[in-house]
């Protein structure tokens, strides 16, 4: 009975001893790397997850970035610290006045959060290439924005990635537009069916506003096809851009015209030959000023049915 009862014994100690050497161990991270290298914890997620294991910091487990098989992840390099630097420090410190230990090398959010330079560095390392290509001196960029300005990592959806929810993190900063968005005419933006990144690209583009063409009108052929032509009969405007008669973001008007008819038409044609009511135009037309006075609706489209072009012979004028 005695010689088990030390055998007990003797198991129990050698527990807890191999307790104290694991806590030990933990408590020496992170190992020193040789060569002067960054000092990576040795245990990896295991690390942090010691005090980080709630809430948003988990969540990261569930995305593309924890997956330890495909080699271009964090988790397959530092894990945590491939985003965040190595922190050996942070692990290290102790708990201050403030409840807080030092700060890791990068933050993403919060009062300590790092620099916009520091934070865009980090995720241009694995994405540079495809649409983030032409961040640098783009406008977002040269306004102090950061990925995590308008990304969320630590989720298994990123609102940005969503047709649903996309919109409403661009109206945080482009409230214009989202008031645009309420107007009797407009995109299907709230519909869930049209989102901003269709038309812009909001890490940098060669093209104004951020389209993600060179011309406006380009970006609105992707959709509306039908007005690209070529055409016999070409109207000046139509080619030259799309919102010199729309604006794409919303209007009173209807299919999101700048002005109602006929007044739209007369921006251009305001000579006293085309909409002047003056008498007839020009040989066999009509009285064009009568009909900017008395006409509603459709106003000069009601003649004029292929305003943005024609191959007709006789399409001249945009009559058919």
């Amino acid at each position: 009975m005695l010689k088990k009862r030390n055998w007990l014994l003797c198991l129990l100690c050698a527990c807890l001893l191999g307790i104290a050497g694991s806590v030990a161990a933990q408590a020496a991270e992170p190992e020193a790397a040789a060569g002067g290298e960054p000092a990576y914890a040795a245990r990896g997620a295991d690390s942090c997850m010691r005090c980080h294991d709630k809430g948003s910091p988990v969540n990261i487990l569930k995305t593309a970035h924890a997956v330890k098989g495909d080699a271009r992840t964090p988790f397959a390099q530092h894990f945590c610290e491939s985003c965040h630097g190595a922190s050996a420090e942070h692990m290290s410190s102790p708990v201050g006045a403030d409840g807080k230990r030092v700060a890791p090398a990068v933050v993403f959010k919060g009062d300590r959060k790092s620099s916009p330079e520091v934070i865009n560095k980090v995720c241009i390392g694995c994405h540079e290439n495809g649409l983030r290509m032409n961040w640098q001196g783009s406008q977002h960029q040269g306004n102090d924005l950061s990925c995590v300005s308008c990304h969320t990592m630590h989720t298994t959806t990123d609102p940005m990635l969503t047709k649903e929810k996309q919109p409403e993190v661009c109206f945080n900063c482009h409230a214009e537009q989202r008031a645009d968005s309420f107007q009797f005419s407009h995109h299907p933006i709230r519909e869930g069916k049209v989102v901003c990144s269709d038309c812009h690209n909001p890490h940098g583009s060669p093209g104004p506003k951020l389209l993600k063409e060179v011309r406006v009108t380009d970006v609105c052929y992707n959709c509306h096809a039908e007005k690209r032509g070529p055409f016999l009969w070409e109207h000046q405007p139509v080619r030259e851009d799309c919102t010199n008669c729309h604006n794409p973001h919303g209007s009173q008007n209807a299919r999101l015209l700048k002005e109602k008819l006929p007044f739209l038409c007369s921006d251009c044609h305001a000579d006293s030959g085309d909409m002047g009511g003056l008498g007839v135009s020009r040989s066999n037309t009509p009285n064009h000023g009568t009909f900017f006075y008395t006409q509603s609706g459709r106003a000069c489209v009601n003649c004029h049915t292929q305003i943005h072009g024609s191959n007709s012979p006789a399409g001249a004028a945009f009559f058919r």
